[in-house]
């Protein structure tokens, strides 16, 4: 039964739930439904489907129930039943804490301990193992334990075992008290040998005092010599090292230990000692190794007698090198050593995996040597260009090298980003392998497109870095007036080589999904290469040869690459071809509005129609605008109206499309405002001003006024600027899944906005406010280019004359620079950022607030004189397609706010002029996706209130995201019977007939 229950089961129950059912109560009443059952099949079926009803409705009140009623099945049901209800507990740890009455619970399944059956109290422990997160201190648990070790079933022992070393994890009193114990047993002669081997881990979690940690620590040591077998041996080890690493105290003298080991002829325990070695080198535990360890190591490499020792050995080299203290120590210390280790490893030309290892640790040494420039690294540079080719090839070629090849590719682009000529030299290795004529595996293949992105991702940020007043994001980069020289991506000259791999990939007969997805890379290759560029009629032509050869699903895709490197002449051309083969309505019209987007910046990049450029496109650059601006921003603005109402009709409650709508709402905000930017200065030509301007600005003391029409008329553009830039930042403050690049693009476009709008108060206002402070330059190359149009508008902002505060002008050429700051905001193609397309992390909050009325149309009653308790509780629910979320929520912040809907009489109105509107906030923490606050909302007598819930999301870094949701009702407070009601009335109509009277 050990093997059984030792591991967990996940997702075995995952489609028993019928995923359309949204009643909790319903689902709970099936599933006693089902328990009460006559056959054990239909119980166990029911028992299993309560781990994915709790991830589903993870409310106390259910979970407790549904506990306390497994409890009775535990106590009453046979053996089988008991074991599924052991498993219900392992998989629904994160929900342990939410039973409510955890001593009933635990008191009725522990019933089964006085039963004469050894299998039940074996499955009874392990329950309770399972459990021991709520329960770690229960004296009469830890007495069964105890007394459960001494049992004559094996069955039960075991149990015990596996018992003890969950409740050793938890509770410090328990594992201080069983340390005797168990060490009592492992020296027993009437203990067998495979208990003791189950009794030696539970000792690494003697760690909660440092007085048991070294007892424990010297139990295992002298148990080394008295038990020199090879299981022992590797136990012992094993169950020293965690506990080494947990204390960190014990480090140094277990590096002995283990050094001392090395030189054992048995290959385990050599296999046994490298992994402890490797798991003392991680993050926490490596800044306690001794120098002299560090040497000792090093010289033990010869005691290495095969590949897979050497891997490991190579592993702990890797692992000392990523932290910054050691690599150094290793650098200045051990260099030669390091060179002539790592060699030997990579000239065995038949251990590719061992060969690429020893690559791993010279590329970390590399890095961080040039990073740091601690020493000079010139020969581990000269080694890393004399293997680095020929293992690229060597191991391209087998698809069982797949792993070993990545290794070199992610190391390679380590060393790029470290030293760049290094890197030009590294992106011709890679992109030969796509221009030869040798049929690699498909995986490698797709191995070797990837890292060329990633090499051309980081020549693309280098060629847009600039400096700012915040730092310098190229080292050869100075703080200058003027933009730093671009640099070039030697990718760029190989894209010939890249075009010829994707022709030859699209001309294949037989395209299976791997190749495919290499064909996307590929695209997605050829786009970043060409960001910001005119793509030639070559580029073209292979982009409708994969329309006429490729199926839709790839087409999207690639066109949704196109887009989010501001290729849109390519995305309108995919996005009309797609759209008019989908069946699907919402599909439809979501990429009618792509399409739409995609012409409306062609308008604006090129100034010619899609139309017109798809019938006559210029072999090798742009051709001169034909359009006006004027007739550009008004025929773009006309499209992203188009964009909007299409988008529209792709929304539904399942998929409302709300950032996408909220963006190209804005998106044509300011499209509108740069048009009125435009009309301000054709305006100005026609409307000169006024023959009393002067006096009007005398008498306003606002001298600008004199320049007439064009002076106000440029206020309002600010305001219009403004207004886009604190829409920008409410739509960042709603975009809490949203991905870091489309973060930065938020930012970098209201800092835009924000731009725009300074140097236009420049020019419309005697003394303008401070520039805005640019926070971001963009880590992503499609940001940085969107960050690099923004420093090109601060240059075009010294075109402005330089005048006196006093003596400020607004002429032609102030209007001139606000033209070209349109030109370069236009012809700057759009990057559309990857959440419109891609939601890659969901968060949602599920609120229920009591009391509720009866109906929708109903208000909740209150009395008069009492005050009203508002109940919250809510469940989060979120979900990844990566392996780590880009933000997790921390707390959440509920904010309540009352507000009188009927007006009050007039004498009520001046007794309590500020009780009309109640702001309550409160911030919750939630327990295992689970939150829950209460608010007293004093509410006076009389009327109609509004009472409205939000909910806003803080993540770990303190950060309040505006994305929760929103609920809102209708209190109706009674008029109190006792207090006279017509006395008001009386008094004001006996007021105003007196004042009639006279």
């Amino acid at each position: 039964m050990a093997h059984l229950t030792g591991t967990r089961v996940s997702m075995f129950n995952e489609s028993f739930l019928n995923d359309n059912e949204h009643d909790s109560n319903a689902v709970l009443m099936e599933l006693d439904k089902g328990l009460r059952s006559a056959k054990q099949g239909i119980q166990c079926e029911a028992i299993v489907r309560f781990p994915r009803l709790f991830e589903k409705y993870p409310f106390p009140i259910l979970i407790n129930s549904s506990f306390i009623k497994l409890a009775e099945f535990f106590v009453s049901g046979s053996n089988l039943l008991r074991f599924w209800v052991l498993r219900v507990c392992q998989q629904s740890e994160n929900h342990l804490d939410k039973i409510l009455n955890i001593d009933n619970f635990v008191r009725r399944i522990f019933m089964v301990m006085h039963s004469n059956d050894p299998v039940a109290r074996a499955l009874l422990l392990r329950t309770l193992g399972a459990v021991s997160r709520v329960i770690p201190e229960k004296p009469q648990v830890h007495h069964a334990i105890r007394r459960a070790l001494d049992s004559h079933d094996t069955v039960e022992v075991e149990a015990a075992i596996y018992a003890s070393s969950c409740f050793a994890a938890q509770s410090s009193s328990f594992a201080i008290s069983m340390c005797a114990k168990i060490s009592d047993m492992i020296e027993s002669l009437q203990v067998p040998v495979p208990m003791k081997l189950l009794l030696i881990p539970v000792l690494r979690h003697m760690h909660h005092d440092a007085n048991t940690a070294a007892l424990v620590s010297k139990l295992c040591l002298e148990l080394l010599p008295k038990y020199p077998a090879q299981s022992f041996v590797v136990a012992i080890i094993n169950t020293l090292t965690q506990l080494s690493a947990r204390t960190l105290v014990g480090v140094p003298g277990q590096l002995n230990v283990l050094l001392d080991f090395m030189q054992d002829l048995r290959t385990p325990v050599r296999i046994q000692v490298l992994r402890s070695f490797n798991e003392l080198a991680d993050k926490q535990s490596v800044n306690a190794w001794p120098k002299l360890a560090i040497g000792a190591l090093i010289n033990k490499f010869n005691l290495c007698t095969n590949g897979a020792e050497q891997f490991l050995f190579l592993s702990i080299l890797l692992k000392l090198s990523e932290c910054p203290l050691t690599c150094q120590h290793l650098l200045c210390e051990h260099r030669d050593a390091l060179l002539r280790l790592c060699n030997e490893c990579i000239s065995k030309l038949d251990d590719y995996t061992t060969a690429t290892q020893a690559m791993a640790v010279l590329a970390a040494l590399l890095a961080f040597g040039l990073k740091k420039q601690v020493a000079q690294v010139d020969d581990i540079l000269d080694m890393v260009n004399l293997h680095m080719e020929g293992l690229l090839f060597c191991t391209a070629r087998r698809a069982e090298f797949n792993r070993d090849l990545r290794r070199v590719l992610t190391y390679g682009i380590r060393i790029t980003q470290a030293n760049a000529d290094f890197g030009a030299d590294f992106v011709e290795m890679v992109t030969n392998t796509l221009g030869d004529n040798v049929n690699y595996p498909p995986n490698n293949l797709q191995l070797i497109c990837e890292a060329a992105v990633g090499l051309c991702e980081h020549f693309q940020l280098r060629k847009y870095a600039f400096s700012t007043a915040e730092g310098l994001e190229d080292d050869a980069a100075m703080e200058t007036n003027e933009p730093a020289p671009p640099k070039p991506n030697p990718m760029l000259a190989r894209l010939p080589l890249i075009l010829y791999k994707l022709n030859k990939l699209v001309d294949s007969e037989e395209q299976p999904e791997q190749l495919l997805r290499t064909v996307e890379i590929l695209s997605a290759l050829v786009c970043q290469t060409t960001m910001g560029c005119y793509l030639p009629q070559e580029v073209i032509h292979c982009f409708e040869k994969c329309i006429a050869r490729v199926n839709c699903w790839t087409l999207y895709r690639i066109a949704r690459t196109a887009s989010r490197y501001g290729h849109h002449y390519v995305a309108a051309h995919i996005y009309t071809k797609v759209s008019q083969i989908v069946i699907s309505d919402h599909m439809h019209y979501f990429l009618v509005a792509l399409a739409q987007i995609s012409q409306a910046e062609c308008i604006l990049n090129y100034g010619l129609e899609y139309a017109y450029m798809r019938d006559n496109y210029a072999p090798t650059e742009a051709p001169e605008p034909l359009l006006p601006l004027m007739r550009r921003l008004e025929a773009a603005s006309n499209l992203y109206q188009q964009a909007l109402a299409s988008m529209r009709a792709c929304s539904s409650p399942q998929h409302p499309c709300s950032f996408q709508l909220e963006y190209l709402k804005l998106r044509a905000q300011f499209l509108q405002t740069l048009h009125l930017a435009v009309t301000v200065k054709n305006a100005q030509v026609i409307v000169p001003p006024p023959a009393i301007a002067g006096s009007l600005a005398q008498n306003s003391r606002d001298y600008l006024q004199k320049f007439g029409h064009v002076t106000n008329q440029l206020r309002k553009l600010v305001k219009s600027l403004k207004a886009c830039e604190e829409t920008y930042a409410r739509l960042y403050k709603s975009s809490f899944d949203a991905d870091n690049v489309t973060l930065e693009f938020l930012e970098v476009a209201e800092f835009q906005c924000a731009l725009f709008a300074h140097i236009i108060e420049s020019i419309c206002y005697a003394t303008p406010p401070e520039p805005p402070v640019f926070l971001t330059t963009g880590n992503h190359p499609e940001t940085r280019f969107f960050a690099a149009s923004c420093q090109r508008m601060e240059q075009m902002q010294k075109n402005l004359p330089q005048e006196p505060p006093n003596a400020k002008t607004i002429s032609n050429r102030h209007l001139d620079v606000i033209i070209a700051l349109i030109e370069i905001i236009t012809k700057t193609p759009l990057c559309l950022p990857r959440y419109f397309f891609q939601i890659l992390q969901s968060t949602q909050i599920k609120l229920s607030v009591s009391p509720q009325p009866r109906s929708a149309t109903e208000p909740v009653i209150v009395q008069s004189g009492s005050n009203l308790v508002i109940k919250v509780e809510g469940v989060l629910q979120h979900f990844s397609k990566q392996q780590k979320h880009f933000r997790r929520v921390d707390s959440v912040q509920l904010s309540l706010t009352s507000q009188l809907l009927t007006p009050r009489p007039g004498n009520e109105l001046v007794k309590s002029p500020n009780n009309d509107t109640v702001t309550l906030n409160q911030i919750v923490k939630p327990q295992r996706d689970f939150l829950s606050g209460s608010f007293l909302l004093p509410i006076s007598s009389g009327g109609q209130f509004q009472v409205t819930l939000e909910t806003f999301v803080v993540d770990e870094h303190g950060i309040t995201w505006c994305t929760g949701p929103k609920s809102s009702m209708v209190v109706r407070v009674l008029d109190d019977p006792t207090k006279p009601a017509t006395a008001p009335v009386a008094s004001t109509s006996q007021a105003s007939s007196q004042a009639r009277r006279y």
